[in-house]
């Protein structure tokens, strides 16, 4: 299943250390063996301050958790090439192929289906294919998305 909300930050300049240590510790305590899959969106925006807490808060916890299994994604703009956070991570680092927004969404269409027999929030949108997740924009916040 894609992340929940609890496992996922995205990342602004203004995320606080806290914010980060708490989805690090989530991602690499002794309690998280639920296949959770524990992301930061955005990492290269970062402020040094906490791009170097989030290092020091994850080679900590790496080094004493006995779980060798972890699921934990680190989100970075590529061309962020002046992010410590890609700097700090260099050695995990993988690159991913561009895929075209037709591919992105056929393959969101075949992989997001909801199950029958459900009741799902996509009911709400007037289309054929019924998803498990819509993406909702606006230019204005708090507009009750």
């Amino acid at each position: 299943p894609l992340p929940s909300y609890d496992e996922v930050l995205v990342c602004t300049p203004d995320t606080e250390e806290e914010e980060v240590e708490l989805l690090v510790r989530r991602a690499l305590s002794p309690g998280s063996r639920d296949q959770k899959i524990y992301c930061l969106l955005g990492a290269d925006k970062l402020v040094y301050k906490v791009s170097k807490q989030l290092e020091f808060h994850f080679f900590r916890l790496v080094q004493s958790s006995s779980i060798p299994n972890y699921r934990f994604i680190i989100f970075c703009n590529a061309k962020a090439h002046n992010s410590y956070v890609i700097t700090a991570f260099d050695a995990y680092k993988v690159t991913f192929p561009c895929y075209s927004e037709t591919e992105i969404q056929t393959y969101l269409k075949m992989h997001l289906k909801v199950p029958s027999g459900t009741a799902p929030v996509a009911q709400a949108f007037d289309e054929p294919h019924q998803q498990n997740v819509k993406f909702v924009f606006s230019e204005k916040v708090g507009m009750g998305k």
